[in-house]
């Protein structure tokens, strides 16, 4: 939503008239009658702005860098400032950002509690029953292999965890993630990678696992990687000199909408497209992610 502090200043003001005017409405001259006319006019106008329709978008609180909040408790990251200024340019809207966890964000936005979510979002066909997808993706999230040092320059894609004979760390079928293998193994009959399923596990298992030597590589998105053990920060950094990365794909990433905002998604499209063309999305990736991840994109 387009907002200025005259238009707020300009409107109070205006009420402020009007309440005085109507106060003091008998024994008013025509002159004051009509002033009130024109006060309650502008003051009517300038409560449009003020009446845009109030959209609730949650986003991952803790997925640094892609969404979080800051030390100063504000919502930020890249899907949520490539938000911000979609809502620069909708008069109809005004975005409130919602910190919560990854589950409350997809329940709240499949029941209408929100009506947005961000969290580095891939497509499944299992999701696009539930929400809405949009025409147009938000970013792309780069998927590489987290891998010991002493696999660097060896390990660098999926070709190689098979020609090798490398132990991919177990994936989630229904992880993006997964149809990248299955992608894979589809088109090199000869050269297959074995996959081993596994519901789910935190970060911090697949980290050690690598570290440990219990796998060989974990196909995972690279953000987890740079929070995890590149930032100094991070709660994996002292095995930033035994640990290695090769980006060699990326996936889409989308915004989710409620069911019933389908109006809001079509406005959407249109700004990520305007956004995309100003080169707005490559500056914020490169700003949030140190790279323009589309790079990556194979279509």
């Amino acid at each position: 939503m387009r907002k200025t502090t005259n238009t707020l200043f300009k409107s109070a003001t205006a009420l402020a008239v009007l309440v005085a005017m109507l106060g003091t409405l008998t024994g008013c001259s025509s002159q004051n009658t009509a002033s009130a006319a024109e006060a309650t006019q502008e003051a009517q106008a300038d409560s449009e702005v003020l009446g845009a329709k109030k959209i609730r978008i949650a986003y991952a609180a803790t997925g640094k860098p892609i969404n979080y909040t800051d030390e100063n408790g504000n919502a930020t990251g890249y899907d949520v400032e490539i938000f911000k200024l979609i809502d620069e340019r909708l008069d109809d809207y005004e975005f409130e950002f919602i910190g919560t966890t990854d589950e409350e964000l997809l329940t709240g936005v499949e029941t209408g509690k929100y009506d947005v979510g961000l969290k580095n979002c891939f497509w499944t066909a299992a999701r696009a029953e539930k929400y809405i997808y949009p025409k147009n993706n938000l970013g792309a999230s780069a998927s590489g292999l987290l891998i010991r040092k002493e696999d660097e320059g060896v390990v660098h894609d999926l070709s190689d965890i098979a020609t090798l004979g490398k132990k991919l760390l177990p994936i989630s079928p229904s992880d993006a993630q997964y149809a990248l293998v299955q992608d894979y193994n589809n088109a090199n009959p000869d050269n297959q990678i074995t996959i081993e399923e596994s519901e789910s596990f935190t970060v911090q298992d697949g980290i050690l696992w690598i570290a440990e030597g219990r796998y060989d590589a974990w196909l995972v998105i690279k953000s987890s990687y740079d929070a995890n053990v590149v930032a100094e920060d991070g709660p994996y950094h002292n095995l930033a000199d035994e640990l290695s990365w090769s980006t060699f794909a990326a996936t889409k990433t989308w915004p989710l909408f409620n069911k019933s905002q389908q109006d809001l998604a079509d406005e959407y499209d249109k700004i990520i497209t305007e956004l995309k063309d100003e080169g707005k999305v490559s500056e914020l990736l490169i700003k949030f992610l140190g790279e323009d991840t589309t790079v990556y994109l194979k279509d």
